[in-house]
C-alpha cells in the first residue's frame, strides 16, 4: 500500500501503466493532515509494491480544487498533446460547481500542463453533483475508436463519448 510520508490523502485516481512504470496519482491536501484544497498527489512503482513518492502533479488553480479522475495514455495522439501523451481528467472544484477537465503531460507524468480550453464539460445548470470521470478508449473490429467517460452525476452514471478526449 501506499502512503505519504505527510499529510491528508485520498481517492487513488489515474492508474496506469507506462514506461515500465505504474504512475499512481491521489487526492492530496499537502499543507495539512485535515481535508483542505485538493491537488492530485504522484508517486511510482515498476512493481506495485515499492513506491516513489514524487512532486505534486496537479494543483488547483482559478477554476478551483482538484478532485477525482483518471488517467490515459493517449497512444494515437487524438488529442495533439503529443505521441504517448498522458491525459488526467479530472473534476475541478470551485464554490459547489464541480466541471471536468484536462491535464497533459509529455514526460511520464513528471510535468504536467492544464488545457487551455477548460472546462472540457461544464457542469449542467441545475446539476449539483458532477464529478469523477473514468475515460477509456473504445474500439471494435472494423470501426473507429473513440473515448468514453463515464461521470457521477447526483445518483445516475451519465455516458460521454469524444473522439480526442477535448470534445465531449
Amino acid at each position: 500500500h501506499f502512503t505519504p510520508q505527510a499529510h491528508w490523502i485520498n481517492d487513488p485516481n489515474g492508474l496506469v501503466y507506462l514506461d515500465e512504470e505504474y504512475p499512481l496519482f491521489y487526492q492530496y491536501h499537502p499543507h495539512s493532515d485535515l481535508w483542505g484544497p485538493m491537488h492530485w498527489g504522484h508517486a511510482v512503482s515498476r512493481d506495485l509494491i515499492r513506491w516513489e513518492e514524487l512532486p505534486i502533479a496537479l494543483y488547483p488553480d482559478e477554476l478551483g480544487s482538484i478532485f477525482s479522475g483518471s488517467a490515459v495514455i493517449d497512444r494515437k495522439n487524438t488529442a495533439g498533446f503529443g505521441a504517448s501523451a498522458m491525459v488526467a481528467i479530472f473534476t475541478h472544484f470551485n464554490s459547489g460547481l464541480q466541471q471536468q477537465s484536462l491535464a497533459f503531460s509529455t514526460d511520464r507524468g513528471r510535468t504536467w500542463t492544464k488545457y487551455s480550453g477548460n472546462p472540457v464539460i461544464p457542469c449542467p445548470e441545475g446539476v449539483r453533483d458532477f464529478r469523477d470521470p473514468k475515460v477509456f478508449w473504445y474500439e471494435r473490429a472494423g470501426a473507429t475508436g473513440h473515448w468514453v467517460m463515464l461521470l457521477a452525476v447526483g445518483q445516475c452514471i451519465w455516458i460521454y463519448t469524444s473522439p480526442d478526449l477535448k470534445t465531449w
